[in-house]
């Protein structure tokens, strides 16, 4: 009998393997930029551990195993704000990364501050990224570029009962 993905909130003992998980996610997107140094693949241990006291995270578990992770928070602009989100290699392509995108756009939704939208970004290279966010609703709004081999395309997605009153 298989087991099925569970999502929670993460807390410190997930700390370690979300960070791996992470390091592993993030070696595609190092080398479609031929960038080894982007900073998920070099954010520390105790950075991180700050991150779960500050932010929201979430973590999708397959038994034991840390198999997804998403952050987010609400900006002082009441902009909720999601990033870093990754999947185990094994288990992309199967609704996980949205399960999770929607689950961090609720948890923000939830919270005392009011969310007026969603930003999220991605590299201009990610195609399996920018499909996905599209498909979650998300519009890009900018596009910035941060070297001659990367540029981050900002992705923004309206809150439906905002959008349905504007």
């Amino acid at each position: 009998m298989g087991m099925s993905v569970t999502t929670s909130i993460a807390t410190e003992d997930d700390a370690e393997r979300i960070l791996k998980l992470q390091y592993l996610c993030y070696q595609s997107e190092a080398e479609l930029y031929g960038d080894w140094a982007i900073e998920p693949l070099t954010q520390t241990l105790d950075s991180l551990r700050e991150e779960l006291k500050e932010r929201h995270v979430l973590v999708a578990r397959l038994g034991d195993e840390v198999v997804g992770s998403v952050r987010g928070w609400v900006d002082q602009d009441g902009v909720g704000r999601i990033g870093r989100l990754c999947v185990h290699p094994r288990m992309q392509r199967h609704g996980l990364g949205t399960r999770l995108v929607r689950r961090m756009e609720e948890l923000l939704a939830e919270g005392e501050q009011q969310v007026l939208a969603y930003r999220l970004f991605t590299g201009h290279r990610s195609l399996g990224n920018l499909r996905l966010y599209q498909r979650l609703g998300y519009r890009q709004t900018q596009v910035e570029e941060v070297n001659t081999r990367l540029s981050f395309i900002g992705l923004e997605k309206a809150v439906p009962e905002l959008a349905a009153t504007a």
